[in-house]
């Protein structure tokens, strides 16, 4: 070893073997800098050094010991540097190197640059400082070796951030779904009984790559078994705390197996069956190494026929047998515990659950639009049972019926659950505790459903916002008493006492302030009947081929309607119809000639220029009005102040669509038609949409997804399905056991 690597080993002893080889074979390199580096002057020593010496602090060495040698190296460094430039100023030279040949000899360690980064398998570009220089780097060593010394760093200082990889890894490779699962989830053979499957990281810090922190001396106890809602604003990092956990950037144990459902499925050939079936990974494995097993015990006994019964060779083969049938049992047992032989059933019915028939089971995966393959990545999940599944926002992709089969599906899952949602409805029905997101802390509400946080936690915010009143009120006294009496010679022993009272109190915060959204749809004058009728309507591409048929039903300036069903079962067709979008086939659409629609469809924001503000999109879209006009009417929606002029990609999700329910009501309209409103919107804003859709003087007719906004709202329920529309007769409620029922008698509701 080198005197520059041994002094690197003693400045940072607990650092890994691979970064200390890193270290010196750079160092190593640098001495060996090419002669196009030095006459370019593209070679700056101190830059060079400086990544050396974060590198090993960062890896866990002692800054001043590392600094010493990290000056040690400019200096020698900086000599030689000099020594080699001045030699090729007097001699010429032209080897293209800086190093004669008696340096290069004395450097022809174990730890100079060849053999160091062979040791790692070199074969990429090192890139930093703006300028390449050709190695050859194994990426999947050097990844592994970032995430243990931001790993370990993490845990000295009780900080979690979230990973960002090196510049040398390629960003912009294809996700390898089985080597990933497999890295998060390591196949173990060896029994994991008695080993317990809660989770409890106590005191942690959690950041994101840009250094904004998410959490603040958070704890995170998850109980095996229990199902947790996790809540609270947008853009306050739930996903983000996921996200950690998905990828073990929090301490969960490595025998607790962990799934995350976050993106859609990336489509190609593979049969949407097949796909979910694939998505175990562990089965997958141990069934294809069952396989090889069996043809290599086959190769054994053809090969045993060749040799005598006596033979060294018969031996060698014997034990290998006896070795490999070993490991088939145990293959067998594990094929065995997780139900292998029932998996293809298991799967099909959880497909078929949410919304894929028979045959699309049997259609490739690419043959599906984004929210169904969304639909598949909750499939493959679910199959897999992982002992910790997260779930963001599962029902956004959902239709009523699949959400139905989920919630169902979920409140027996034996494992634990952590879901980011907003649909309360969903929350009432799956989750045992809550847990809620907020000022940089969570908050635990055990045993309770979304109502009962949501009461609980105005009740502590109440008792906070009293106490923190009777504090001020306190301080307020003796401060008044201290001012009053603090230089009257009889009173100032009290005063004094007084003051040390005053010193002695808790430091005061005001409680959380509560953020209030309120939305106002403007007043419509009203108009006489038929507002909007179909009678006897059927539409499709041709006669023989009819999406919709024989639809009768009317909307007027008091209906509250929400019309459910299965999606592609004809909800957005029947929309189109009734803006006069499409023309049916056959029957009539009656619309008061004076009628005025305001049409939301979760695309608005899509088509919103971004790049622009609120008031100067308005503006130029739906021109008429002045600036001040504007921003009043959009703060009729909860945009005040700055947020209705700067520009619209900095808002929320929430906030944007609030824009967009605000360009829609420009017109004063009769009749709000709305497709999925309650997407983006957080808790806040789904009171403020409901409490507004209820004061609303026109009628209302909505496609959604969200039970708890559909039973606030509505009070009349059109379903879709068999090819018509129809009006149920009952709940949202009613409806849901309905579809609850119909998959039961299906089979497709199952516990687990």
């Amino acid at each position: 070893m080198s005197n520059i690597a041994f002094k690197i080993r003693q400045a940072a002893p607990g650092i890994d073997q691979v970064v200390a080889d890193y270290a010196s074979g750079y160092y190593n390199h640098l001495l060996n800098a090419t002669y196009d580096a030095v006459q370019s002057k593209q070679l700056v020593l101190s830059e060079e050094v400086s990544f050396l010496q974060e590198l090993l602090e960062n890896a866990g060495g002692k800054d001043d010991k590392v600094e010493e040698v990290c000056k040690e190296m400019l200096e020698r460094l900086s000599l030689q540097l000099e020594e080699n430039q001045a030699k090729l100023e007097v001699t010429g030279d032209t080897s293209r190197r800086l190093l004669d040949v008696n340096i290069l000899q004395n450097h022809n360690s174990k730890a100079n640059i060849n053999t160091s980064l062979a040791m790692l398998g070199v074969n990429g570009d090192i890139e930093h400082t703006g300028r390449n220089m050709d190695t050859r780097v194994d990426l999947k060593k050097l990844e592994k070796a970032e995430k243990k010394i931001a790993k370990k760093v993490a845990k000295r200082n009780n900080k979690f951030v979230k990973y960002e990889a090196s510049r040398l890894i390629n960003q912009s490779k294809e996700d390898d779904y089985d080597s990933f699962f497999l890295e998060i989830n390591p196949l173990e053979f060896g029994s994991a009984a008695g080993k317990s499957k809660d989770i409890k990281i106590d005191t942690f810090d959690l950041y994101v790559g840009d250094g904004q922190r998410i959490l603040s001396d958070a704890q995170l106890t998850l109980s095996f078994g229990h199902r947790y809602g996790l809540v609270g604003q947008n853009g306050i990092g739930k996903s983000t705390l996921l996200r950690a956990l998905s990828h073990r950037e929090l301490n969960v144990p490595k025998h607790i197996s962990i799934l995350h459902v976050e993106q859609e499925l990336r489509g190609d050939e593979t049969k949407a069956l097949q796909s979910v079936l694939d998505a175990d990974v562990w089965r997958k494995q141990l069934m294809t190494e069952e396989t090889k097993i069996n043809e290599r015990l086959q190769e054994i006994e053809k090969l045993r026929t060749e040799f005598d019964e006596d033979s060294l060779e018969i031996k060698k083969l014997d034990n290998e047998r006896e070795d490999l049938e070993q490991h088939l049992e145990q293959i067998s047992e594990k094929l065995v515990d997780m139900e292998s032989d029932k998996a293809e059933a298991r799967a099909a019915s959880i497909l078929y659950g949410l919304g894929f028939s028979a045959e699309a089971q049997q259609q490739p995966t690419n043959s599906f639009s984004g929210g169904w393959r969304m639909r598949l990545s909750l499939a493959r999940a679910l199959f897999c049972q992982p002992d910790l599944l997260l779930l963001d926002e599962p029902s956004n992709m959902l239709d009523v019926p699949s959400i139905a089969y989920l919630s169902e599906y979920l409140k027996s899952y034996p494992s634990t659950l952590l879901v980011v949602s907003h649909d309360r409805s969903f929350l009432n029905e799956v989750a045992t505790d809550i847990i809620y997101q907020h000022n940089e802390r969570l908050d635990y509400y055990r045993g309770q459903d979304f109502d009962t946080f949501y009461a609980t936690k105005e009740e502590r915010r109440k008792n906070a916002q009293k106490e923190y009143e009777n504090q001020l009120a306190y301080r307020k006294h003796l401060q008044e008493f201290i001012d009053k009496y603090r230089y009257n010679a009889a009173k100032s022993q009290e005063a004094q006492s007084r003051i040390k009272k005053l010193e002695k109190l808790p430091v005061l915060e005001p409680p959380e302030e509560q953020k209030s959204i309120t939305f106002h749809f403007p007043e419509c004058e009203k108009l006489s009947p038929p507002i909007i009728q179909l009678q006897d309507v059927s539409f499709g591409f041709s006669a023989d081929n009819l999406l919709l048929k024989d639809v009768n039903l009317d909307v007027q300036m008091d209906s509250r309607v929400a019309l459910v069903g299965a999606n592609g079962c004809g909800k957005t067709t029947l929309l189109k119809v009734l803006m006069e979008q499409l023309r049916p086939l056959a029957g009539h659409v009656s619309r008061n000639p004076r009628l005025r629609v305001a049409y939301f469809t979760q695309h608005h924001v899509d088509s919103m220029d971004l790049t622009t503000s609120a008031v100067d999109w308005m503006s130029t879209t739906f021109p008429g009005k002045t600036d001040e006009e504007y921003r009043r009417h959009l703060g009729a929606f909860g945009i005040t102040g700055s947020l209705g002029l700067q520009k619209m990609l900095l808002l929320s999700g929430g906030q944007k669509s609030r824009v967009a329910f605000a360009a829609l009501c420009l017109n004063n309209p009769h009749i709000l038609i709305l497709d999925e409103p309650s997407n983006h919107l957080d808790t806040s804003g789904l009171d403020a949409l409901m409490d507004a859709l209820k004061k609303f003087t026109g009628g209302v007719l909505m496609v959604s997804h969200d039970i708890s906004v559909i039973d606030g709202v509505c009070n009349e329920i059109w379903v879709s399905e068999n090819g018509t529309v129809r009006r149920f007769d009952g709940t949202i409620h009613d409806y849901k056991k309905y579809i609850i029922s119909s998959a039961g008698k299906a089979g497709v509701v199952k516990k687990h």
